[in-house]
């Protein structure tokens, strides 16, 4: 999944089709759940000291954001691949870095959203400190970027392919 400046979301159609069947499942089945578990917590008497509660409507309230997550996502989401020249670092390339210029020290990742993270491969996002400071680079480029306690830190960009399931 990529995304680009138009707000536009590029997903792969396993990625659409895995992000649409969690949305009809949260909008559906996971919404009669979490309303039977608030009725049922609400029948054990007072709700200000009701656990069971206050605990099922903040589950609620997160099943929530998730589907107005998604339905956003979808609604601005294209099928297909996205378009990435190799070469040049963008969301939906693997990319290969070497920290500090020592070729021997490199991280390989997916510079992509936290929707399509994946085990076989490391997913930065493009929001991300790194991803920021390696997004638009080309292969051979140095890129800067800052580090959780300030201080800066700098790659080389070695590899930017974009990203095949």
């Amino acid at each position: 999944m990529t995304q680009t400046s138009e707000n536009v979301t590029w997903l792969t159609q396993e990625a659409y089709d895995k992000l649409k069947e969690e949305l009809e499942y949260l909008s559906g089945p996971a919404r009669t759940e979490i309303a039977a578990k608030i009725a049922a917590a609400r029948e054990e008497g007072d709700l200000r000291e009701n656990g069971g509660y206050h605990a099922a409507k903040e589950e609620q309230g997160k099943q929530e954001l998730r589907v107005r997550q998604l339905t956003q996502l979808l609604e601005n989401a294209k099928v297909g691949e996205a378009p990435t020249a190799e070469g040049v670092v963008a969301p939906g390339t693997v990319v290969t870095i070497a920290f500090d210029g020592d070729e021997d020290d490199t991280l390989t990742f997916l510079l992509a959203s936290r929707e399509y993270a994946s085990e076989s491969i490391e997913t930065y996002s493009p929001q991300s400190p790194l991803g920021t400071g390696v997004n638009g680079k080309k292969v051979g480029e140095d890129a800067e970027y800052e580090l959780p306690n300030g201080k800066k830190a700098s790659v080389r960009i070695l590899k930017a392919e974009p990203y095949v399931s």
